[in-house]
């Protein structure tokens, strides 16, 4: 189990790396910060923009290699360097950060643990009617852009709202500014902010999830240890869910890595539809700033995550099937 463990992590930074190298080297390549200065008035020397350029490490007459070089030894030592505008990459993105994967841990949380129940529950009733109309649903949210998903969300809210009376969804921003109402007023406010963004994100995931589960799960329902498991005494709803759901799980939890890295995707429309500063946010500006320090950040923080949610995949499929163990 640890040499396997090992080795997987082992295999997962070597990816991290080159994914990190490449979105650097990409984003160099191809964002041009010299243009921030073009329009300036009064515009600046050329002698003055490319001091700056170079002392920001984002001087594009400086071979690529060798600004790579600079970064690369920067961000070893944890230091993701510098914006257009001269401030700290990482002092911006400490606060993002926490802003973005508390949505996106809590949409994923909620989407794949009510997607695998759908998807299990959808399969052992076949053709029933809560899997027709489960399988209608997914395909409907599958088929909907995430821009549409949480602008209609945002429709609904406002219509509840009004409905009620007071304003039970809100919409736009991660709290109310100068709110004071102590510590659970605080927390009843961000939770109020926190519904639509998580149903937005956690919609796709359920669709998704049901769909794979379903399906994994029809393959195991009519299998021999499941029927051995009910000859031994045990009832249809535990070898179901002791036995059958068990081993249905084994490849839904070998996708869990790949939707973390989707949900990011997706997150970085949500935040921007819902007014959260968040990674996604960021990323959107640097790319319009021409911000190449903190687009490779960015990148090399997602890879990161995604090498989390990957370990964490590997202990639950470990966990889920006594041969990873063994091995």
């Amino acid at each position: 189990m640890a040499g396997f463990l090992a080795r997987r992590l082992l295999n997962y930074l070597v990816l991290v790396a080159v994914a990190a190298s490449l979105a650097y080297m990409l984003a160099a390549s191809a964002l041009d910060p010299r243009s921030n200065y073009a329009d300036r008035t009064p515009k600046p020397p050329p002698a003055v923009v490319d001091a700056q350029l170079t002392e920001l490490n984002l001087n594009d007459r400086t071979p690529l290699i060798q600004r790579y070089a600079t970064w690369a030894g920067g961000v070893v030592q944890g230091d993701f360097g510098r914006t257009v505008t001269g401030a700290p990459v990482n002092e911006d993105l400490k606060r993002r950060m926490g802003v973005t994967f508390r949505l996106v841990l809590l949409g994923l949380i909620c989407g794949s643990l009510l997607g695998v129940v759908v998807g299990a529950a959808a399969a052992v009733k076949q053709y029933g009617w809560f899997d027709r109309l489960s399988t209608g649903l997914s395909f409907l949210v599958l088929a909907m852009p995430v821009v549409v998903l949480a602008n209609v969300l945002i429709l609904i809210g406002t219509a509840v709202n009004e409905r009620l009376g007071h304003r039970l969804f809100l919409v736009s921003g991660e709290y109310s500014d100068g709110l004071d109402t102590g510590f659970w007023g605080t927390v009843a406010d961000r939770l109020k902010h926190l519904i639509l963004p998580t149903i937005s994100l956690s919609l796709g995931l359920i669709a998704i999830f049901s769909r794979y589960q379903r399906n994994t799960m029809l393959d195991v329902l009519g299998a021999d240890f499941v029927r051995t498991a009910m000859a031994k005494g045990l009832s249809r709803s535990q070898a179901l869910i002791h036995h059958a759901l068990r081993t249905a799980l084994i490849p839904v939890a070998t996708y869990f890595a790949f939707t973390f890295g989707a949900l990011l995707t997706g997150a970085t429309f949500t935040e921007k539809i819902f007014g959260w500063h968040g990674l996604g946010e960021q990323l959107i500006n640097s790319i319009f700033t021409n911000d190449v320090n903190t687009v490779a950040a960015i990148a090399c923080i997602a890879a990161i995550a995604v090498l989390c949610a990957s370990l964490a995949a590997d202990l639950l499929h470990a966990a889920l099937d006594p041969r990873v163990r063994a091995g």
